[in-house]
């Protein structure tokens, strides 16, 4: 079978970059190209023939779903068209298939998720079919444990014999200093943090154009280090038509607010990789302004 090329369509290169680790680990013998945003992908889509899209809804200069009506209605192409982007909503996706989407995968994506819904795609239109020659789905094989430690039990150490105490022990020895605890964290706004299928209602404590220091609650869940999430930034004063600004971010640090085994709030810094101006002039905004800034109305493309 002649090898499948791939086009991936995002304007964070960190998606872009995972997207396409992803494929070509799974998959060593795909082609995989990308593109900033739809204007580029058009240019390599006029130029050469590609068997997969995984284009990005949000972008500057032209979005994902001014791409594929462009593919659909001008290119006259065919080809499997997958919107990747955090807009799930019901006139979203009907927006998409209205527009000829083959199928859709939500932000944030794992990458089992993202490599079950290629093999979905591809194999309606390929003799693609989901082997088991890579481990690149995410899940760790059986026996894992047993690969890292050569099939040896770790051998169990040995009781410590309580020993006697020294005439220096005895003495009466200085309290020792209780950590510092985090000061009271000052609320900026609100927010939803996304990850798998979990939705977090957070407040937003720290901002800048890098990362976001929200609040959460542990009973809510929390995401894992090195993660991908969004996060949903919602003002107060935002008007009826405006819009959620969705920023793509990964996970950098967790922090509990308190030393309690208890510990009910967890402070979640994301590192955010969004490129969209539009996004990032609004965050400029609402650094300024905090938390008077009215919502998000990004520019018609």
């Amino acid at each position: 079978m002649a090898k499948l090329r791939v086009l991936v369509v995002d304007d964070a290169a960190f998606i872009r970059e995972m997207v396409k680790k992803t494929i070509r680990t799974r998959f060593p013998d795909f082609q995989v190209e990308d593109a900033i945003n739809g204007r580029k992908a058009q240019q390599l889509m006029t130029k050469s023939d590609f068997d997969l899209v995984l284009c990005d809804w949000e972008m500057p200069e032209m979005s994902g779903i001014e791409l594929l009506s462009w593919v659909r209605q001008e290119h006259k192409s065919r080809v499997p068209f997958v919107m990747v982007t955090s807009r799930g909503d019901k006139a979203n996706v009907v927006e998409a298939i209205q527009a000829g989407v083959t199928d859709y995968i939500g932000k944030p994506f794992s990458n089992e998720g993202l490599l079950n819904k290629v093999i979905k795609v591809l194999g309606k239109h390929h003799n693609l079919r989901s082997d088991s020659r890579s481990s690149g789905t995410g899940r760790v094989a059986d026996g894992s444990i047993d690969a890292l430690t050569g099939g040896a039990k770790a051998k169990q150490a040995p009781p410590r014999q309580p020993q006697k105490p020294t005439p220096a022990a005895t003495q009466a020895s200085p309290k020792a200093t209780p950590p510092k605890m985090p000061k009271p964290a000052t609320v900026r706004g609100s927010a939803h943090l996304r990850f798998g299928s979990t939705i977090s209602a957070c407040d937003i404590t720290a901002l800048s154009l890098k990362q976001i220091v929200l609040q959460c609650k542990v009973s809510q869940g929390l995401p894992a280090i090195l993660e991908n999430v969004v996060v949903d930034l919602e003002q107060p004063g935002a008007q009826e038509n405006s819009e959620v600004a969705r920023l793509n971010a990964i996970v950098h640090t967790l922090q509990a607010q308190d030393t309690s085994p208890d510990c009910e709030l967890v402070s979640v810094t994301v590192t955010i990789v969004d490129q969209d101006p539009q996004k990032l002039a609004y965050m400029s905004k609402m650094i300024a302004r905090g938390t008077t800034q009215s919502g998000f109305i990004p520019a018609a493309n």
